[in-house]
């Protein structure tokens, strides 16, 4: 088999997670695409929990937005399924709303995006690494050789480190120290859950400006993490001391933890700060976390990277094909989900007031029902409880 790629192409993407592989499966439809990913094999290592609500919940998240059909993936891509998710207090109270979502095999779903983009037409190129971009030109290099493709159009869906974001001179996500989250988490087995249940835990000792999630896997088996941001945290404490400290002391969850065994360790960045003002330029686009296309409030990123990534594939297809400019994909992925980033980032910007204070943050807990809760997570602000928040804020000075 020749496994050397072609040396030009309509549209290239770099990244094959969710974004990037829902790009290319929407390009692919209209023209000649190429897939670039840097791992050897799609979806490993595994770099979140996995929780991704069904879609009635994903088009209440984003009501304008047009969801890609991946959406509806085989049975064989879900670990489990939840019904509720929980918030828990510093102080251990607790409140829960219902929340319809599948815990996804990260592993079997990235292929699966993959497979879907590979039908569709795209050139798959695994273990490949991008080692310079110069214009329409890609330098690349990997499992067979180095070589150089030209594009028509690049799309950067290759994380908070996008080397396609810099190559173009775009805003990076990682500037704002309060706008980056560092996310730790363990696989364990042996852990005593409520299987039907996302735990969200809250607390400046345990997980500061951020929270600790208990994301069940099934049986015995969860996921057990955090994502912080370094500017809250006591000094010399890293996240993976939290980690731990959350494990083996706090008062509700070690019970249920403290029998549990690691079977991996996940970890990176998630982009909490929003979109920079500008996402792509005369023949390169960005997209998915390289743009902080994710709820800030939960950081949740496989939605709105599959949505900019159908976006994305699509409006490059179409530019290629001449009905319109690259330019076009501002305006389309803002018209479908700027105002959920947007209003996400407001949200979260606002509660970091309130995390600073334990008491603070179980008093806002207390006063907000399950429904604005659930309104919050997902980043969206009703206006009684935008009122209370301003007013809150305003007493903490």
């Amino acid at each position: 088999m020749n496994h050397d790629p072609d040396p030009h192409y309509n549209v290239a993407i770099i990244g094959a997670g969710p974004c990037g592989a829902t790009a290319a499966r929407y390009a692919a439809e209209d023209a000649s695409t190429i897939l670039i990913e840097k791992k050897k094999t799609i979806g490993v290592p595994v770099q979140c929990a996995g929780f991704l609500p069904k879609h009635d919940e994903l088009e209440e998240l984003m009501p304008d937005a047009d969801l890609p059909d991946t959406f509806h993936y085989p049975a064989s891509c879900v670990q489990t399924r939840t019904k509720y998710q929980r918030f828990i207090a510093p102080t251990g109270d607790s409140k829960e709303f219902d929340v319809d979502a599948d815990v996804l095999d990260r592993k079997r779903f990235d292929q699966y995006l993959a497979e879907q983009a590979v039908s569709a037409g795209a050139d798959l190129r695994i273990g490949t690494r991008v080692t310079a971009i110069n214009g329409n030109t890609i330098e690349i290099t990997g499992m067979w050789g180095s070589h150089t493709i030209t594009a028509d159009v690049i799309i950067g869906a290759d994380g908070p480190h996008s080397i396609v974001a810099k190559a173009a001179g775009l805003p990076g996500v990682e500037d704002d120290p309060m706008g980056v989250a560092h996310a730790i988490a363990y696989d364990m087995t042996g852990v005593k859950i409520d299987n039907e249940a996302i735990e969200m835990h809250f607390g400046r000792n345990f997980v500061p400006g951020g929270y600790a999630w208990i994301v069940p896997h099934g049986k015995t088996s969860a996921n057990i993490g955090m994502g912080i941001r370094k500017a809250m945290c006591e000094p010399g404490v890293t996240s993976r001391d939290y980690l731990h400290r959350f494990i083996e002391e706090h008062p509700i969850a070690s019970e249920k933890l403290k029998d549990g065994k690691v079977t991996s360790i996940i970890a990176g960045i998630v982009p909490v700060g929003g979109a920079p003002a500008k996402t792509c330029t005369e023949n390169i686009m960005i997209a998915g976390d390289a743009a902080g296309h994710l709820i800030a409030t939960n950081g949740g990123g496989i939605p709105t990277a599959m949505v900019t990534g159908k976006i994305a594939g699509e409006t490059a297809a179409d530019t290629v094909n001449g009905k319109c400019t690259v330019n076009a994909y501002e305006s389309r992925w803002r018209s479908e989900i700027g105002i959920q980033i947007t209003t996400s980032v407001y949200v979260r910007k606002l509660m970091d007031s309130m995390m600073r204070s334990d008491p603070m943050m179980t008093a806002v807990m207390n006063m907000i029902s399950p429904t604005h809760m659930k309104a919050l997570q997902r980043g969206q602000l009703p206006d009684t409880v935008k009122r209370l928040l301003q007013g809150m804020q305003k007493r903490m000075g």
